[in-house]
């Protein structure tokens, strides 16, 4: 074989995410933090499947019609930092591979190059020892063997055995993979697609994607950030002040110069997290000082739209999430009813929109005025797509969207980007508990800026700890870590490792509780009797006299507790 054509290339596509799809819970385990919710398996997979679906619905494929399919689909599901990156190492492949009828090797290799550079320009702090290294190493040996073979199905299996080489040496590049013992949960999920894409253009079925097809993707909740992503964003790191969003509509060609050209003066004025561009539309967001300038150079590509500057407070860390891989379909449902409900009630000025998990969490959110609920950020996280129905079935002038970690923070931003015909604003709650904070003090007397900025403030002062336990062998903040221990984490880290859950929570307590501490919440999760829960209150009333306790059902999945002190 010395060529792909379109017809060829669908089918190997939807065989890269059935390979995947099949192996995602091998990968989510290779997740380095040692919590039961390492997701780099189901955010690669529920971004994957999102493309594969509008590929799947192409009847007479050609490579136009497949690029447009593999990029916009896999960058609107895109989950988690893995997740982004894989979208983005799509759309630099299809970016190369459009303009072609069929793909030699030639075409193979610079395709590959080509997507490697996208991922590294997306990401902030490229890091070595990741998913973008295994990304880089196949796509420099397939510039390598481009001469040296004539069979297509050779090269690519050359290419892959780099890849595999590759990986095995991420432990090397990165001390956190060695300590635990395992490579790259990115960079495996990457070899499991090119694998199944192999698969595919040998002419393996692909039943188990068709299978999941017809399944309500949408309604499967995604991911959250993997070790990856904490790792390339740190605080220390973050200087400006603004987070800036808005989106250029171009009024010529978008080049890949231009897009060079606009990241690199960003870049000048401060952390760049996003600049991305799809047919006539670039996306950007940017951590700066100075938005106006941001503006002024996006108005020499075209005319601006969507724009929003929030006063940011920085944070660093936030967990990976899940364990459970529930189906959704019951609470799409009721998801559903109860946003027709919504927008049959009179137009109001304000609605909100918390992002939450657990049935205790969730009424408390409803009764401190929450309009919508997306279920998300301890099992999976919500898309971008499922943030935009959100908002349409809030039948408001203004929106506020409380997320409960980094990545829905990002997810929320885009929507609110793409969100038409209403006011959105994202508050940047990195947890359920600051959210809950934020929500409550909402003033309805004060403007969009000065709610955002007093919401901000307070849930400032919220410290976060949760408690849940180790699913390997590892050694975190000096602290060592058997398989099976209970963990309490922190803001910034490692708070306690017990051998009991209510050792861990009091043990939590004392490192968040200090002399200006007024109020510690206890939120107790699904795995935690009442009687056990009620035992940790007591036995925290009398530890810390000095600061009122409240205990809540929570019902949160992962995480026996849940605290936090402000």
């Amino acid at each position: 074989m010395n060529t792909i054509d379109a017809k060829l290339l669908q089918k190997a596509f939807l065989a890269g995410a059935g390979s995947l799809e099949a192996k995602k819970e091998w990968i989510n385990e290779l997740n380095v933090f040692p919590v039961p919710d390492g997701d780099t398996g189901t955010n690669m997979t529920l971004t994957i499947m999102s493309a594969a679906k509008e590929v799947a619905a192409i009847e007479e494929p050609d490579m136009k019609a497949l690029a447009k399919a593999i990029s916009s689909g896999s960058l609107r599901g895109a989950r988690g930092n893995s997740g982004v990156i894989l979208s983005q190492l799509f759309r630099g492949f299809t970016k190369e591979i459009k303009e072609h009828q069929e793909i030699d090797r030639e075409v193979l290799a610079n395709a590959m190059v080509r997507a490697t550079e996208t991922a590294y320009k997306a990401v902030m702090k490229p890091k070595e020892g990741t998913i973008l290294t295994v990304a880089k190493g196949m796509s420099q040996k397939a510039l390598e063997l481009v001469d040296q073979t004539d069979d297509i199905l050779d090269f690519c299996e050359k290419i892959i055995a780099e890849g595999d080489y590759v990986l095995s040496q991420t432990p090397e590049m990165l001390p956190v993979l060695k300590q635990a013992g395992v490579v790259d949960s990115g960079g495996q999920g990457l070899m499991q697609v090119v694998k199944g894409c192999l698969d595919g253009l040998k002419g393996k079925e692909v039943g188990l994607v068709s299978e999941n097809m017809s399944a309500p993707q949408a309604a499967a909740r995604p991911l959250d950030t993997a070790q990856l992503d904490t790792a390339q964003l740190d605080t220390s790191d973050i200087r400006f002040g603004y987070c800036t969003e808005f989106i250029i509509n171009t009024e010529k060609e978008f080049t890949e110069k231009n897009e060079h050209e606009f990241k690199a003066y960003l870049e000048e004025l401060g952390d760049s997290i996003v600049v991305v561009a799809d047919e006539d539309v670039v996306k950007v967001h940017v951590h700066t000082n100075h938005p106006g300038l941001a503006f002024e150079k996006a108005l020499t590509y075209g005319s601006l739209s969507r724009m929003k500057v929030d006063n940011m407070r920085e944070e660093h860390e936030e967990r990976l999430i899940k364990d459970a891989s529930r189906i959704a379909a019951e609470q799409k449902g009721k998801e559903e009813e109860g946003g027709q409900k919504k927008t049959a009630e009179p137009r109001k000025p304000s609605g909100f929109i918390a992002v939450s998990v657990g049935e205790g969490l969730t009424e408390i959110f409803k009764g401190i005025g929450a309009d919508y609920l997306i279920e998300g950020g301890q099992t999976m996280n919500p898309s971008t797509e499922d943030i935009l129905t959100a908002i349409d079935q809030v039948n408001a002038d203004e929106i506020f969207i409380f997320p409960n970690n980094k990545n829905i923070i990002l997810a929320a931003q885009q929507a609110a980007g793409l969100a038409e015909g209403k006011k959105v604003t994202v508050v940047p709650s990195k947890t359920v508990p600051q959210g809950i904070t934020a929500l409550i003090n909402f003033m309805p007397d004060l403007s969009t800026e000065d709610n955002l900025e007093n919401m901000t403030a307070e849930m400032g002062k919220v410290k976060t700890g949760q408690v849940t336990y180790a699913v390997r062998k590892t050694n975190i903040d000096g602290m060592d870590i058997e398989e099976g221990d209970i963990m309490a984490i922190g803001d910034q880290g490692m708070l306690a490792v017990e051998k009991s859950v209510n050792a861990a929570a009091l043990k939590a307590l004392e490192a968040m509780i200090d002399g200006e501490s007024e109020l510690a919440t206890i939120y107790y999760g699904a795995e935690v009797d009442e009687v056990s829960a009620q035992k940790l209150f007591e036995q925290a009333q009398e530890k810390f006299a000095g600061v009122e306790i409240e205990l809540q059902n929570g019902g949160q999945p992962v995480y026996y507790y849940m605290i936090s002190v402000e």
